[in-house]
Order: C-alpha cells, then structure tokens, then sequence
C-alpha cells in the first residue's frame, strides 16, 4: 500500500487530499497543529505537530517511518495567509509566515528526502497564484510562495537522478476556511479565509484537480480558472495582469 504524508492535513485542503487518496487505496499520514476530531484507521493516521519546532517534527517523522513501509508522497499543504498592508506589518509577522509556509515545508522536504528517493516517489508544494504572480495586500504571503516554488523546482533538477518527481500546484482560491479566519492582530489567518477571492473551488474540487496533475505528470498544475487565466496573463502581458488583479483585488 503507498503511503502518503500530507502537512495541514486536518484542514479542509489537507481533508480532501486525504480522503481522495484513501478512495484510490492509499494509505495517509496526516500531520498538523491540532487534529483533534480526525479519527485514526487502517488507511489514516494523524499526528500533532508544530512544524517550525525541530523536535515534534522529528518526533512525527520518526512515527510515520516506524509505522509506514513506504513514503510514496509528501505534500507540503501547511501555510497561513497575512492579508493587510505592508505599512500595517511588521518583521516579526513576516517572519511567522516564512516559517510556516517555507521553512517548516524546507525541514520536512529534508527529513522526508531518503524516503521518497528510496520508494522513488514525489513530493507536492502547495503554492498559489501569489507564488508566480504579485496579489494584493499579501506582500509577505507571496514572497513566501515566491520562495517555496523557487526551493521545489531547484530541487525537481536535484532530484531527477533519483527517480523522484517534483510538482507544484498553485491554486486561486480555495474556500477552506469560509468564516473561520482567526485573524490576529497581526494580519495573519487561516488560509482560505479571505473575504477577497474570486471564483472560489471547494477543497474536493481542487483536490481532484491537483490529484489528476499528479496522474498527468505535470510539473506545475493551476488550480481552478482563475489560476489558470492568471498563470498566462501574467507569463505573457504582466503589466495587464497587475493592472487587472488591483482592480478586482485592490477594491475589494
């Protein structure tokens, strides 16, 4: 049975990989902060973890390799947002973004690397249209995205010898926590929170969009039609496209 380890894992993302994996005779491995109300099966297992602290993270791959024949696939699918203005923002809250969506995924990838090339498997980021493109009032959420798929599509080169694949999907937006942002002071939330998107997918909807990039090979998969309209208005006319998103984004 292959095995999969999904980060955020107990989110409403995380929820939909989870449970289309499992359909398809997988095995998951579900780690995030809190998964309080996320059962453990024959085919799921879920364990608390704070990403950005060393030792539960160490702690939680130690479990999953003790319990999993195999690691077949990792998705980096954990991240916050931060939706407010540069001059609203600080360096301690930028820094809080970059280590939950870029360097808690960095330390996993590490950890994860002898396992995936071993069962020669793949790894999966979970970026956004602000991981290839400006957005609105998400100066340090994009640069964080900015930085994920720099990291994952050097390593796709790295890896390539190793029979490991490298994919990258970049969603618009993803209704995942309608409602339920828990802002703090800060600017920081739950992803998938904004009061802002646009032609909002439901996570089963992206999920199957992300899985069938998986079963096509693709390297990087747009998600959703935003996604894919951004992904070559911004390729090919980048100034139309910014003009664009501040107008739809900027006024919202």
């Amino acid at each position: 049975m292959k095995t999969a380890v999904i980060s955020g894992g107990a989110g409403g993302l995380g929820q939909a990989l989870s449970a289309a994996l499992q359909e398809r005779g997988w095995r998951v491995v579900l780690l995030d902060l809190k998964v309080d109300g996320v059962q453990d099966t024959a085919t799921q297992m879920a364990i608390a973890c704070d990403l950005t602290d060393p030792e539960q993270l160490a702690r939680a791959v130690n479990d999953t390799l003790a319990h999993c024949d195999s690691i077949d696939l990792v998705v980096y699918n954990a991240g916050i947002t931060q939706i407010c203005g540069f001059d609203q923002s600080d360096d301690a809250s930028h820094r809080k973004v970059f280590e939950i969506n870029y360097f808690a995924a960095v330390s996993m990838a590490r950890a994860f690397l002898p396992a995936l090339r071993q069962s020669r498997g793949a790894h999966l980021a979970i970026s956004s249209v602000a991981g290839f493109a400006p957005l609105y009032h998400r100066t340090a959420y994009a640069a964080s995205k900015h930085a994920l798929e720099g990291f994952f599509k050097s390593l796709r080169s790295e890896e390539r010898p190793h029979g490991v694949r490298v994919h990258i999907a970049a969603p618009s937006f993803v209704a995942t926590n309608p409602g339920r942002a828990e802002r703090q002071p800060d600017g920081t939330a739950r992803p998938g929170s904004a009061s802002d998107g646009m032609d909002e997918m439901t996570p089963e909807a992206a999920a199957r969009v992300i899985l069938q990039g998986l079963d096509r090979g693709r390297p990087v998969i747009p998600v959703g039609r935003v996604a894919r309209l951004a992904w070559w208005l911004n390729r090919l006319v980048p100034r139309l496209y910014q003009r664009l998103m501040e107008r739809n984004i900027g006024g919202a």
